[in-house]
């Protein structure tokens, strides 16, 4: 009777050590991608270790850092004439720190997106025009002018927070555009997402707005995926748990 209730123990503390080393901290793989209108998604991708609500629950708190996220003056090459006289996009960007509350909060996204004209990026281009990312997952609005020769070009920003729900933006023509967040969890979509192995996506309406082309209205959206990992102390934990169980099955059947 009493091996049973050793075994039962080593799972229990091998189980619960796990539980409490990921109590506060996370460590986390993901990506963050800005969509803008029709163009390929230009994504960053990024390490870091997110502060979560608690073990093996639904994620009703997370703190993120600055910056796992950053990227300078990455190019983005845009070929097609679908988009066309658009040559490229360069981005400069990184996250703030930003705290999600509920499904929804605030991380701010601090940069700026340079569209290229009728060259590339690389070269130089005969105009660019440059779309302030600072409302981006904050919320608010930011303006900028561009004067090519007699021809001033406006662009306006406005952000919203993130959320785990559906983010929606207007085009010019009146249609909705979405974008689906989530959180999924290893055992349960509602019960573990912040455990290890868990994931989350966050989602954020942009619209840009520009007095090019009759006050074109571009859609875009920012896309924030974490995928919640093990820490590598919870691993060892776990290593030596099992290697304990192996030990203790040795043991039995050599007695």
């Amino acid at each position: 009777m009493r091996r049973p209730i050793r075994l039962l123990s080593v799972l229990c503390v091998t189980a619960l050590c796990a539980t409490t080393s990921s109590a506060a901290v996370l460590p986390f793989t993901g990506s963050l991608s800005l969509l803008l209108g029709v163009l390929a998604p230009l994504p960053i991708s990024g390490t870091g270790v997110a502060t979560v609500n608690g073990p093996g629950s639904h994620l009703a708190t997370l703190v993120m850092p600055a910056s796992p996220f950053a990227t300078t003056g990455r190019v983005f090459p845009i070929t097609g004439t679908q988009v066309a006289p658009i040559r490229g996009i360069q981005l400069t960007a990184h996250n703030g720190p930003g705290t999600i509350i509920g499904g929804n909060g605030q991380i701010p996204l601090p940069g700026v997106a340079k569209v290229c004209f009728f060259a590339a990026c690389s070269g130089a281009p005969l105009a660019n025009l440059s779309i302030p990312l600072g409302p981006v997952g904050a919320g608010g609005a930011a303006f900028v002018t561009r004067v090519f020769g007699t021809i001033h070009a406006n662009v306006t920003t406005i952000g919203a927070p993130w959320t785990v729900g559906t983010a929606a933006v207007k085009t010019t023509r009146g249609a909705t555009l979405t974008q689906m967040g989530f959180a999924h969890g290893p055992a349960s979509s509602t019960s573990s997402t912040a455990a290890a192995s868990g994931s989350l996506q966050l989602v954020t309406p942009v619209t840009i707005s520009t007095s090019i082309a009759a006050s074109t209205v571009v859609a875009a959206f920012g896309v924030m995926t974490l995928h919640f990992v093990p820490e590598p102390g919870t691993l060892l934990l776990l290593a030596s748990g099992i290697a304990g169980l192996v030990l203790y099955g040795r043991t039995r059947r050599g007695g």
